[in-house]
């Protein structure tokens, strides 16, 4: 668990404002099968495959995969420069994510992403921090990691948890 106290406050709030903003038939399956973000954080630990959505110039929607990292309460990934998805969040920054694990566990995610790596441009402050953990965690040859591939935090306004059992998924 990387969050501070702080971060695990906020993001408490985002997971009870969104459930309370949800729709009744959403909130009648979440309601009694939800985790805390303490319980959350303590979840997703490691890479984290997301199913992530964006929105091409016609106003389509596409999905695909990227390595989630949740981090700090929230979810970065990245991708190649040249991909569709890239050039579908540098014109329309908004993205919902979604990480499921069978029945056990739905995380769904609506916000808006910030590059952490522009090309050419200045780097998010916390950068070195993450470009440090993905190298530990993918080798620090794993990539060209400015020039290849660019690196997003999807900076949430909704979030929701279905976890029927937290046994289930700390087990082991």
């Amino acid at each position: 668990m990387r969050e501070t106290p702080e971060e695990l406050d906020a993001l408490q709030r985002l997971l009870d404002s969104s459930l309370a903003r949800s729709t009744s038939h959403l909130r009648s399956i979440v309601a009694e099968r939800t985790i805390d973000a303490v319980e959350l954080t303590r979840v997703l630990t490691g890479m984290c495959t997301l199913a992530l959505s964006t929105v091409t110039a016609k106003g389509e929607p596409r999905i695909s995969a990227v390595d989630g990292h949740f981090l700090h309460g929230r979810w970065h990934f990245g991708t190649a420069r040249d991909a569709a998805k890239a050039r579908h969040l540098d014109a329309r920054p908004a993205a919902s994510a979604a990480h499921m694990r069978g029945e056990d566990l739905g995380v769904f995610t609506h916000g808006t992403v910030e590059v952490l790596n522009p090309r050419g441009g200045e780097p998010a402050a916390d950068w070195p921090y993450l470009l440090a953990y993905l190298k530990e965690l993918y080798g620090d040859d794993a990539s060209d990691w400015d020039e290849e591939i660019v690196y997003y935090r999807l900076r949430p306004h909704w979030m929701t948890v279905y976890a029927p059992d937290i046994g289930k998924l700390t087990e082991g």
